[in-house]
């Protein structure tokens, strides 16, 4: 088995595509209206769509509703993607924890998307940490 995608449901698909573009610096793949993916050597977000959980389990998901699931994005730079997302003509971003070295050895940016889901944003500082990452 291999972990390939997790999926956000949102009331708004253009508002959450443009959030994680801009944080991501990605550019997201439409297959509909209702429907993007980012796509990454390592897995897909997808931002689908509260018309699609009919599709597939009519009232199984909900916009806006996590409160128990951090997404996490791999990048080179925690400080450049907190200025990217707080700098000049950045919209409102709800940073929940400023980049801070955590004891396991990585940078971290805490910030909530629109939708409020915790998007946590990392870089190994240290060896060990590095070491965790190596495939």
């Amino acid at each position: 088995m291999d972990f390939v995608s997790i999926r956000i449901i949102t009331g708004d698909v253009a508002r959450l595509v443009g959030f994680y573009e801009r944080a991501t610096g990605v550019g997201a793949v439409w297959a509909t209206e209702d429907f993007a993916e980012f796509r990454t050597a390592r897995a897909t977000l997808a931002v689908a769509s509260t018309r699609t959980v009919a599709l597939f389990a009519p009232g199984s998901a909900g916009a806006a509703d996590n409160r128990s699931v951090i997404t996490e994005f791999l990048v080179d730079d925690v400080d450049r993607v907190y200025e990217d997302l707080t700098g000049a003509g950045a919209v409102d971003v709800d940073v929940v924890a400023g980049p801070a070295t955590m004891p396991w050895g990585n940078r971290s940016l805490l910030v909530r998307d629109p939708d409020g889901n915790l998007v946590n944003f990392f870089a190994p500082v240290t060896a060990e940490a590095e070491a965790r990452l190596a495939r």
